[in-house]
């Protein structure tokens, strides 16, 4: 998602602040008729709908407990949030925005252990505010990765769509062909996710092992895709600041690997006429072989959650209110309030998949159905205090070997070294 990764320090700086402060909420009166006022933490509300759709289908089936959102800055979301709870005024119920900043709040002492939370089965993402076998915080909506595609784009190069049966091998294959001159075969984002996320994910490895070898073929991927002309090369992008929306949405690529948010942006831009109208689909994410393609199969993928977790300096009575919003968030009416608006809830189900695809504007076509719903998600960012440092190392490995200034088998070693040197 595209969201501004912050200095590992600045946050670990204003956490250490909340350890000396009174780390407090912004506690109201109690109302005397018995009702309860509780704050919501979020970012840009203007385009943003969830939380507002959140508070108010919570509030219809609540009416005693009331849900207000407070605002932040989502270039400095977490810092912010952060600063807040240091002073006494930070929020009742705090969205985790980024899962490797989840230890910053919970080593210092500012989430609420909510493993009492009755959570649905199967939904996904529970793991990632997991520490030391204890929950701080719920799912309510989990991203993953999945393939973009212009069907029209297809059809005028005589290329067939993706059916759920492809590798990397194939969808190189797609690009180079989709390659007119004027239009790339994809776009491939110049964010580390794009490469290293489905190298992790599809290899089974952790970043947090410090061991990267994996990560070489899906670069050499990579770099070939751009000397070939089948992709935007990363300077290219970087120095033009180059958005996906803008490259996909006005027809620039025919593919673009990205995040299930992007639907309900995609949408949203074609019926304002930001992007051009053209008929498109969802795929799974190419494979790293075989054995996870095909719709009789389940496609790995990646993606993390994003959750509620509530202030640990909440009186009783809030943190029994709040509970009951964690719970709500994560159950399956909240998930159709969410697929409603074409944003991915972390529960699904049939019921929950139907509503999103009738939102006005979503692809119809079983494939794409099949991509949203059906998957293994593997975290991008393992729940560690570790993360945040080591991500920051893998995303100079990124610059380097993409920008070409280090060679593959070079930017590893050194980010090898880095890792285990510098991050403890």
């Amino acid at each position: 998602m595209n969201r501004r990764i912050l200095a590992a320090g600045s946050i670990a700086a204003v956490a250490a602040l909340a350890l000396t402060g009174c780390g407090g909420s912004a506690d109201e009166p109690v109302d005397p008729s018995g009702d309860v006022s509780l704050s919501l933490s979020g970012w840009s509300l203007d385009t943003t709908p969830e939380f507002q759709a959140l508070a108010d289908a919570f509030h219809e089936q609540n009416p005693d407990i009331t849900i207000t959102l407070k605002e932040y800055d989502p270039t400095e979301y977490n810092t912010l949030v952060t600063a807040d709870l240091a002073a006494g005024s930070g929020p009742d119920i705090i969205t985790q925005k980024e899962v490797k900043f989840v230890t910053t709040f919970q080593e210092g002492g500012q989430l609420l252990d909510v493993s009492d939370v009755t959570l649905p089965d199967g939904i996904g993402g529970v793991d990632s505010y997991t520490v030391d076998g204890s929950v701080y915080a719920v799912p309510y909506r989990q991203d993953s990765w999945v393939l973009y595609y212009n069907k029209a784009m297809f059809d005028a190069a005589g290329v067939d769509y993706p059916d759920g049966s492809w590798t990397w091998e194939d969808f190189d294959a797609a690009a180079e062909q989709l390659a007119d001159g004027t239009a790339r075969g994809a776009y491939l984002h110049r964010w580390q996710s794009v490469v290293q996320g489905f190298a992790n994910a599809q290899s089974d490895v952790s970043p947090l092992d410090g061991d990267y070898a994996h990560l070489k073929p899906y670069y050499e991927r990579v770099l070939a895709l751009q000397d070939d002309g089948a992709t935007v090369d990363f300077n290219t992008s970087n120095a033009n600041q180059l958005t996906y929306q803008g490259e996909f949405g006005t027809q620039k690529a025919a593919m673009l690997p990205m995040g299930t948010w992007y639907t309900a942006t995609l949408i949203a831009q074609q019926a304002s006429g930001e992007a051009d109208d053209f008929e498109w689909g969802i795929a799974p994410a190419p494979q790293r072989d075989s054995s996870t393609t095909g719709t009789d199969s389940t496609p790995v993928t990646f993606g993390d959650p994003t959750g509620f977790g509530i202030n640990a300096a909440v009186s009783d009575e809030k943190a029994a209110a709040a509970k009951k919003f964690l719970e709500f968030a994560a159950g399956e009416d909240a998930a159709d309030v969410l697929a409603a608006i074409g944003i991915t809830p972390a529960y699904t189900s049939d019921a929950v998949t139907e509503t999103y695809f009738a939102v006005e504007g979503a692809p119809t076509d079983d494939l794409s159905k099949f991509a949203w719903s059906t998957h293994t998600v593997r975290a991008e960012n393992p729940t560690s205090s570790r993360t945040a440092a080591i991500q920051g190392i893998l995303g100079d490995m990124h610059t380097a070997i993409l920008s070409g200034s280090t060679p593959v088998d070079e930017a590893i070693q050194e980010a090898e070294d880095r890792v285990a040197n510098e991050v403890a």
